[in-house]
């Protein structure tokens, strides 16, 4: 009798075997990939789960990587850690979440995890305005040279005022291109409207309502290229983005155009960009991603002067991080206890 009564309840057990844990343990396993997280989450995830975080503050080595995920039920990363198929294998059955603090996700094999049923958050929206913000300072450091500038007030360049030292291109009667007219590529056109330009256009798969809102004009790629005077990359990076700033690209803009891009360094063929540059193909260039990141410091752009390179920091405004922080602990916790997070991947 005690052996049918096992039996029977096996199956349950089987379909509910997280649950199972839960109820035994009290806490689920969940571990964070670096140690300089914002510890907002951090602190969320303590009080439920048992979270081991790694002692990296940067990219873990690999081999730890794969070693530390074994028998985890959630991972806590970041755009910096590749959730592919060899760590998933690593982590195990048991592995039900993985929540990313980052809007971006090009970095986890999303089929992959669909197929074996692991849930995906991440972190739309709460980085839209400092993101904007990024952009913006990117765009005046680029046209307007600040980052020349500063370096010949160090140096000792700075001798007297001059009608056209350090001078640069004005945003004020520009045309402005956007590539990407998503919530960031939107928030980044309600800004450089401000800015008293003349012409806002946007390329994008589809037209987007908000757009009137800053008196943005859809046209297509190849418009966007030849007209505007800066040209702002906003795209996600899928297929049909991979490389399209290539250099065919860059030799229909304008050589007074100046580039930026704050979405992926994918989106561009780095050594097209480098050409366009050393040749005066176009005027400058400001990012905050590259390829790879971060770039050794014998890149050539790191040494061009009409170049201004950032370290990826987008997001990088303290109240904008902590909120990623803690979305990312509430997406996990939702994920392990089955009930809907308020950021998934579809």
């Amino acid at each position: 009798m005690i052996y049918k009564s096992v039996a029977s309840i096996a199956p349950f057990l089987v379909r509910n075997i997280g649950s199972v844990r839960k109820m035994s343990s009290g806490r689920f396993k969940v571990f964070v990939t670096r140690s300089d997280m914002p510890k907002g989450g951090i602190d969320i995830l303590k009080k439920e789960c048992d979270v081991t975080v790694s002692s990296h503050p940067s990219v873990m080595p690999r081999d730890e990587l794969l070693k530390s995920v074994a028998g985890t039920e959630a991972i806590f990363c970041s755009l910096t850690d590749k959730i592919d198929q060899e760590l998933l294998n690593a982590a195990g059955p048991g592995l039900k979440v993985v929540g990313t603090i980052s809007v971006g996700h090009d970095h986890i094999d999303v089929p992959e995890c669909r197929k074996r049923g692991i849930k995906i958050g991440y972190t739309p929206d709460v980085l839209t305005d400092a993101t904007a913000e990024l952009t913006l300072a990117l765009l005046l450091s680029t046209s307007r040279r600040l980052p020349e500038a500063q370096h010949e007030a160090r140096t000792g360049g700075w001798k007297s005022w001059a009608p056209t030292w350090m001078t640069g291109p004005g945003l004020a009667g520009s045309t402005v291109g956007i590539v990407g007219f998503g919530r960031i590529g939107q928030a980044v056109a309600r800004r450089v409207k401000a800015f008293n330009t003349n012409k806002i256009l946007y390329f994008n798969r589809s037209e987007r309502p908000e757009a009137q809102e800053a008196g943005a004009i859809k046209v297509s790629f190849d418009e966007l290229l030849s007209q505007s005077d800066f040209i702002i990359c906003c795209a996600a990076l899928v297929p049909e983005t991979k490389e399209i700033f290539n250099k065919a690209a860059f030799e229909k803009m304008k050589k007074t155009a100046i580039f930026i891009n704050t979405s992926r360094g994918g989106t561009v063929d780095q050594d097209a960009l480098i050409e366009a540059l050393k040749n005066n193909t176009i005027r400058a260039a400001g990012l905050d991603v590259t390829t790879p990141e971060p770039l050794p410091l014998d890149n050539p752009l790191l040494n061009l002067p009409n170049c201004v390179v950032l370290p990826h920091i987008g997001s990088a405004a303290i109240e904008t991080r902590d909120t990623m922080s803690e979305l990312t602990a509430e997406n996990i916790l939702a994920g392990l206890k089955g009930s809907g997070m308020p950021a998934e991947l579809k």
